[in-house]
């Protein structure tokens, strides 16, 4: 029964579960996309024959290893809370959730870790071609890893290809290529990997202006510039449209998540985007108060964003929460209804099944299937329960497009004066380079904030809350997993920043 819903665990297992995913994201973006810029060094050492480069691809070849070997322990421990804290959620949708990681573990990681070795120790033990090959099967390998576990959040953002079963009480995957190539799979894995792959630009970038201000490994430091600047360039663009994608993904699958995104809490037409601002925090569903204390608005752009239709209506929390009949959008309010029906006759169902009484087994059965859809809403408290967190959703989602539009203009500026050949005298720059190395964590983060905490209060979106997803064990259990993992992961970091510093003060070994 929902009154029988410990709240304290369930917020526990989220925070844990937040706390884990966070600092595993510290890794993953420095690995999705420092595997190609050492193939793109690789490659040209290849190419030219200069052993520079290939002391400049073994260097950052170093700092990759450091970084993949702490990332891959904090991706185990995440996978393992799915059993431990979300139990009813593995239980309900393993046969869907699990196939994309089951292939992320078997195809993509061995892929990963054939080669890893070669490409590691394999200097003068195999020929150039067979180690160039290595690294890009590691590069690739990678960002399979990456393909599939991204594969399987898109589609808890975007429940497709699946079907309930009442007999069983959970979901069953019905057309495996309508999880794989669903919107969601694809915008996720786009935006997170061109994501990986600027930040990962930016850490070459911060290490390099840090060698140019210290004159030292300049060739290096110019060589690995000229690359990274012209990868994050593309990378960032890449960023920006696929952000723009799934944007407008979210005002038609997640409107409730683009509504906090944009603090809009009554739907308009020539809806603006709120180019900053400052939220009311106390604001609350169908009240009177101004959503914002501050703000500066540009009208008429997020109806162009979210439809591709300037002028056109783009509905708020309001309208979502409670139902807007003039536009035909349904609220939380009537959909909560329909699913207390949902809830109520797949009861009836089991309870009949159970008796043996066929008819009344069959009857309650047509009835569930005409709110089957709705299910997840009859296990909503209330329908401000359906409305996430909007100022973390805001703001989050405004720092990630700010710094991510920032950018753009940054690689711009090392790849004109390297262009130039004065990138050694543009001494100001290197700052700027090695601030918005820290930037881009922030946005990345940022990012899956707005990923996660905008579709809250849903596990699966629209099918399972999270109250209903979580483990029945006790808080104090929680807790202490907890805090290990806040001390272990915290050792961790600390660890591979010492093992990083060390390694970037020795630097690269030079060629006579």
């Amino acid at each position: 029964m929902l009154e029988q819903i410990d709240l304290s665990t369930v917020n526990w297992a989220r925070a844990q579960f937040a706390l884990t995913a966070m600092y595993h994201w510290l890794f993953v973006p420095l690995t999705l996309g420092l595997t190609f810029l050492c193939a793109f060094f690789e490659t040209i050492y290849v190419k030219t024959g200069k052993e520079e480069w290939k002391e400049l691809t073994k260097f950052w070849m170093k700092l990759f290893g450091i970084n993949f070997a702490i990332g891959v322990a904090t991706g185990i421990i995440l996978e393992f809370e799915f059993g431990t804290n979300w139990a009813n959620y593995s239980w309900m949708v393993g046969d869907i959730f699990g196939a994309p990681l089951a292939i992320e573990g078997i195809v993509a990681f061995f892929l990963e870790a054939t080669f890893f070795a070669v490409m590691f120790f394999g200097w003068n033990r195999v020929s150039k071609g067979f180690h160039l090959f290595s690294t890009w099967m590691v590069a690739i390998g990678s960002n399979l890893s990456a393909l599939w576990i991204l594969v399987a959040n898109g589609w808890m953002q975007y429940p497709t290809g699946m079907a309930f079963n009442p007999d069983t009480a959970r979901f069953e995957m019905k057309n495996f290529f309508d999880v794989v190539f669903s919107p969601y799979a694809i915008s996720k894995f786009t935006h997170a990997t061109t994501s990986g792959f600027a930040l990962s630009s930016f850490f070459v970038i911060a290490v390099a202006s840090y060698y140019l201000a210290r004159r030292r490994h300049v060739l290096m430091a110019k060589r690995s510039i000229a690359v990274a600047s012209v990868f994050g360039l593309v990378a960032s663009l890449m960023l920006a449209f696929t952000g723009d994608e799934a944007a407008y993904i979210d005002a038609h699958y997640q409107p409730m998540k683009l509504a906090a995104m944009e603090g809009l809490w009554d739907g308009t037409t020539n809806a603006p985007v709120v180019a900053f601002g400052i939220v009311n925090g106390m604001k609350k569903p169908g009240d009177y108060q101004d959503p914002f204390v501050f703000e500066f608005k540009i009208p008429g752009l997020l109806s162009l964003l979210a439809n591709r239709q300037p002028g056109s209506f783009v509905p708020g929390i309001n309208d979502l929460v409670f139902g807007n009949k003039e536009r035909n959008i349904t609220g939380v309010t009537e959909m909560m209804e329909k699913g207390k029906l949902a809830v109520k006759y797949l009861a009836e169902y089991k309870e009949a099944q159970k008796a043996g009484d066929v008819a009344k087994a069959s009857n309650a059965l047509t009835e569930f299937n005409k709110y089957k859809q709705y299910l997840g809403y009859g296990h909503l408290r209330s329908p401000e329960e359906a409305v996430p967190p909007v100022s973390m959703t805001f703001y989050s989602f405004h720092i990630m497009a700010a710094v991510g539009s920032a950018m753009i203009l940054v690689f711009l500026l090392y790849l004109f004066y390297t262009a130039k050949g004065t990138i050694e005298r543009a001494t100001w720059l290197y700052p700027i380079g090695i601030i918005f190395f820290i930037l881009a964590f922030i946005a990345g983060e940022a990012g899956w904030v707005v990923a996660e905490v905008g579709r809250q209060p849903w596990a699966i979106q629209g099918l399972l809350p999270v109250s209903v997803a979580r483990t029945d064990i006790a808080p104090v259990n929680v807790k202490l997993t907890f805090f290990m993992f806040l001390v272990t992961f915290t050792l961790l970091l600390i660890a591979e920043v010492r093992i990083m510093l060390t390694q970037i003060k020795i630097g690269p070994k030079e060629v006579n």
